[in-house]
């Protein structure tokens, strides 16, 4: 008879899922057995993982990713993971085992109990639920899968008596239905239009929040004359080479000039995170129609006049239909047009020679090569700016920040579409966080570029050290020899040691259709003329850190 593992692999093929990834344990064993023989099963090496690579996976594909778990420790070693997701809205089914349904809340130490699972769960997803009966397991599981997918979605963590896994399940197909957002209230978007049609110098500002509104957002681009910045999860919805997208640089000199002589800023579904405004102290025109989804977004940030509660789609195509967006004057899309190039010919200064890796990436890789970045020097220098993202789905980042996350991001995404190359910007610091997923990269042999930049230790904060005028501590990490560990599990390596190999190495790579480590050496490839510090301020006195 089916079981719970027959039920889950029904719920997801209704969702589109055919990938899944996670550890198998005593406690989920009825899952896994079903995944592993109907779709595909993704055997991680820790439980973090298998919810960033579902995380990648859902960003590859804009659907829905799916992560199995253990209860207990292998849940708790998901919840970092779940932040992540929880961060980035990402729609994610995170499923984990729990201890046999009649010792639920006994505290009696039955193996893989913890106190308060859900509680955990509930704390760093967006929605989190326990089947307690094996007859309302598909209900439970397709609630989880409608609230992660509904906008602005997140991760949802259903947690499984594995009783209830084993117990007879009678499985029939059910369509989905997704919830439709909300759309916003025509006297909104009309004194919205009365703001816009009037600015003479306006600019605006996208954040995550118009990934699926990249058609709307060109047209309006191309339509009003207006420059674009994006936050880093706002890039690729507009192709950065198109002219009026300035991208992720408001906070460089010439873009924070241009920010100060706007007289409107139109932004959309965007954090206003910290490190992209330089904690805040960008100047932002008085006059700011704010657009988002979430009714406690506008004026959150930064002051706002109008604001605008709705799917941003549709609200771009109800500005476009009125007609009443004139072009702007000629001189200030002149001059959006020269900050586009002064900004990035300034951070190409500061990089030097290391403006060359990004260029040679660029040219190695398609233009919807999803490239996955990790937190490290490079993706924060030019991975988030300077290296162009030409759609949404391409652009995939530990948007909360955290470090060791993008090699499961980058399998991940790997799997979703193995017709093109993936690339995983990684340093040696973070990757040695989840270490082991090397071999997961070798079992599964993605077309996945590992391009891990070594300069032997966790470079930003060694950088921040030698800024403060303080000696280094903790920054220093022994490192292996990657070419011997790219023979030690069968798979291709190379190595960049100066600007000139940049290109050849990277395009043999890509070229390889198989997983590749490829190291640049940074002590010999040399430093950047200006050495990178992250946008981070830290107060060491107690008081406000601005």
């Amino acid at each position: 008879m089916p079981n719970g593992g027959d039920l889950l692999v029904q719920v997801l093929r209704e969702a589109g899922v055919d990938t899944v990834f996670g550890i198998v344990s005593v406690h989920n064993q009825p899952l896994v057995e079903a995944v592993a023989r109907e779709l595909r099963f993704v055997p991680v090496r820790h439980e973090a993982t298998a919810v960033n690579a579902a995380d990648g996976y859902a960003r590859a594909t804009g659907g829905l990713g799916c992560a199995l778990t253990s209860t207990g420790t292998g849940a708790g070693n998901a919840a970092g993971a779940l932040v992540e997701s929880l961060s980035a809205a990402t729609p994610v089914l995170h499923v984990t085992g729990q201890v046999e349904s009649r010792y639920l809340g006994s505290g009696r130490g039955f193996i893989h109990e913890t106190k308060d699972q859900l509680g955990m769960l509930l704390a760093v997803s967006a929605h989190a639920a326990t089947i307690l009966d094996a007859n309302a397991a598909g209900k439970v599981l397709r609630d989880g899968v409608m609230r992660a997918l509904s906008r602005p979605g997140g991760p949802v963590s259903v947690e499984w008596p594995i009783d209830l896994q084993y117990a007879g399940q009678t499985v029939t197909g059910e369509q989905l239905v997704i919830p439709t957002p909300p759309q916003a209230d025509s006297a909104q978007v009309a004194v919205a239009l009365e703001a816009l049609a009037a600015a003479e110098r306006p600019v605006i500002w996208a954040g995550g929040g118009v990934t699926r509104a990249g058609v709307e957002l060109i047209e309006l681009l191309e339509c009003w004359g207006a420059p674009l910045f994006t936050s880093n999860s706002g890039r690729g919805a507009v192709p950065e080479d198109h002219p009026l997208c300035i991208g992720n640089y408001a906070t460089a000199p010439a873009g924070r000039a241009l920010l100060a002589d706007a007289d409107l800023v139109l932004s959309l579904g965007t954090h206003f995170r910290s490190n992209e405004t330089a904690d805040y102290t960008i100047p932002v025109p008085a006059a700011h129609v704010q657009v988002d989804l979430d009714p406690a977004a506008p004026g959150r940030v930064f002051p706002v006049t109008v604001p605008v509660v709705g799917e941003i789609g549709e609200f771009l195509r109800a500005v476009l239909d009125s007609g009443r967006l004139a072009a702007v004057g000629n001189a200030w899309t002149q001059r959006c047009r020269g900050t586009r190039a002064q900004v990035r010919s300034a951070q190409r200064e500061g990089l030097g020679d290391h403006a060359v890796l990004s260029d040679a990436v660029r040219a190695a890789l398609p233009r919807d090569a999803v490239i996955a970045r990790d937190v490290t020097i490079a993706s924060s220098s030019w991975g988030n700016r300077l290296l162009p993202i030409y759609d949404p789905r391409a652009n995939v980042f530990p948007r909360g920040g955290g470090i060791g996350q993008g090699l499961g991001m980058a399998i991940g995404a790997a799997l979703a579409d193995e017709t093109r190359p993936t690339l995983a910007l990684c340093g040696d610091g973070g990757l040695a966080v989840h270490f082991g997923e090397v071999l997961t990269m070798a079992q599964e042999r993605p077309w996945l570029v590992l391009l891990v930049c070594n300069d032997g230790g966790y470079g930003v904060l060694r950088n921040m050290q030698h800024a403060n005028g303080t000696h280094t501590y903790a920054v220093d990490l022994t490192t292996p020899d990657f070419a011997l560990l790219a023979q030690s599990i069968g798979v291709s390596y190379a190595v960049i040691r100066c600007a000139g190999e940049a290109h050849e190495v990277l395009a043999r790579a890509a070229a390889l259709r198989a997983p590749v480590i490829v190291e640049v050496d940074l002590e010999a490839y040399g430093p950047m003329p200006a050495v990178f510090t992250p946008p981070v301020s830290v107060s060491t006195t107690g008081g406000d850190p601005r």
